[in-house]
């Protein structure tokens, strides 16, 4: 089995209920998220899953110099940061892809695959 990280990006502006447009939307795509992840772990397929905070909450280490920096903020200027994430074993990239699908569904937002080395 191959593992895949399934990425989940979502807008950079977070409003009161994330990046769901209201509290209904919210609840039902973290019970639908919820159900999914039961199935993956059922199914032998989840290997660990998490919500992530803000982008704005990060912050950068440079460690290649003598002295390491440390900076505020995402690494990259983007409209869309990852908001979680899902770390999963499939038997291949297309089951991974439906995996992602379904993924995708429950959370409401876009799913990036790819595979570790």
């Amino acid at each position: 089995m191959t593992q895949y990280l399934l990425s989940v990006f979502g807008p950079a502006e977070r409003g009161e209920f994330g990046s769901y447009p209201d509290r209904e939307t919210m609840v039902k795509a973290m019970a639908d998220t919820g159900v999914f992840n039961e199935r993956l772990q059922a199914d032998g397929h989840l290997l660990y899953a998490n919500g992530l905070a803000s982008a704005m909450d990060a912050t950068v280490v440079d460690g290649q110099g003598e002295t390491p920096v440390f900076s505020d903020g995402p690494y990259l200027e983007s409209k869309e940061y990852i908001g979680g994430f899902w770390i999963i074993e499939a038997a291949d990239f297309d089951q991974a892809l439906a995996l992602a699908a379904e993924g995708s569904k429950a959370c409401q937002g876009r799913v990036e695959v790819r595979p570790f080395q």
